[in-house]
């Protein structure tokens, strides 16, 4: 099950307190304080790490605490520290503080390591509150209790392209054939009820992750269909390929599938549009050449990249993939500060 939002609550450990004691040693009879201080609670850590691509262990693990710290002893003895947990998250996953709103962290590298609640302070034991004219005082420090925080956790899974389009525009059928993900593949729309990653190795030096969006219809920035659940994963891509079916079975004129899904990824986040695009016309092989032409035209009238494909045969793949890995090139380089080039 793909899950994209949680809600968690972190608790690190309280601090333990510190000890009143005096020294009892043979042949000093008026022996100081020796009061040990507590330990520190633990941490609460969060890691991002690859191989995770969902959020569901947190919907049935929604509690996470850290280990309490030892209370201090006589002799001067420290009690020990609590123990520190890490709490494994995906890639792509940003963490807001519930009561505020506020976003404490944004997890996009690979092994980066985030403090995201405070242990307390271990308190300290009598011997630190010995003074000349106070040689023996019977009073410690209580520790701290330790951070706890509500969170909220979302997902905006971080590929390097975007399958967007219709329902049934052929995209699960594209991201298995040019990667090793299997998506459902059916003849009815809404096939692919949740995002999909696959990997596509051009060669021994280039490769890319590719998405397969669940399909947009009309009315999906307001929540219609499925799309408005995973519209935003669409943020975390440098290039979109918008599939079109240009089968005499589609339910609407290619220029006007254009025109529809790029109206809701504007109405989504105006920025979505700025994306670098390429139209792939889908489903060569029983191709309407009445709809390639009108859509090749379109394309072209309007400066966007256009690429005929069947998924099926093979046909037009090869190409696809060069200028996909080109447009990402360009992308990447665009990304660069003019001082660094």
């Amino acid at each position: 099950m793909f899950v994209d939002r949680a809600d968690i609550v972190v608790k690190a450990g309280d601090g333990g307190d510190g000890c009143t004691a005096f020294r009892r040693e043979k042949y000093v009879p008026f022996g100081g304080p020796a009061g040990g201080d507590g330990g520190r609670g633990g941490h609460v850590y969060m890691e991002a790490v690859l191989g995770m691509n969902s959020l569901i262990h947190f919907k049935y693990n929604p509690e996470y605490r850290a280990g309490r710290g030892g209370h201090g002893e006589g002799n001067n003895r420290h009690g020990r520290d609590g123990e520190d947990i890490v709490i494994r998250v995906p890639l792509g996953t940003l963490v807001y503080d519930q009561e505020t709103g506020e976003l404490i962290h944004d997890f996009s590298t690979p092994g980066e390591r985030v403090l995201i609640a405070r242990g307390g302070r271990g308190g300290r034991g009598n011997a630190h509150f010995a003074t000349p004219t106070r040689r023996a005082p019977r009073f410690h420090e209580r520790g701290q209790p330790g951070q706890v925080r509500r969170l909220r956790l979302e997902l905006k899974l971080l590929a390097d392209v975007g399958l967007v389009g219709f329902p049934n525009a052929g995209k699960s059928t594209l991201l298995a054939r040019i990667s090793a993900a299997r998506p459902k593949i059916a003849d009815y729309p809404f096939t692919t009820l949740e995002p999909v990653l696959g990997v596509v190795q051009l060669d021994e030096d280039r490769s890319f992750v590719v998405a397969d969006i669940p399909g947009l219809i009309e009315g999906a920035h307001r929540g219609a269909g499925l799309g408005h659940e995973f519209l935003r994963h669409v943020e975390r891509t440098r290039v979109l390929l918008h599939l079109i079916d240009i089968s005499p079975f589609a339910e609407h004129e290619p220029v006007e599938s254009y025109r529809i899904i790029n109206h809701e990824l504007e109405a989504y986040d105006p920025k979505l549009l700025q994306k670098p695009q390429i139209v792939v016309a889908t489903k060569m092989d029983i191709a309407s050449p009445e709809r390639v032409l009108a859509l090749e035209t379109f394309c072209r009238a309007h400066g966007v990249e256009f690429v005929a494909i069947s998924a099926v045969t093979g046909q037009g793949i090869a190409e696809l993939l060069e200028r996909t890995a080109q447009c990402l090139e360009r992308a990447a380089v665009a990304a660069i500060p003019l001082s660094s080039r």
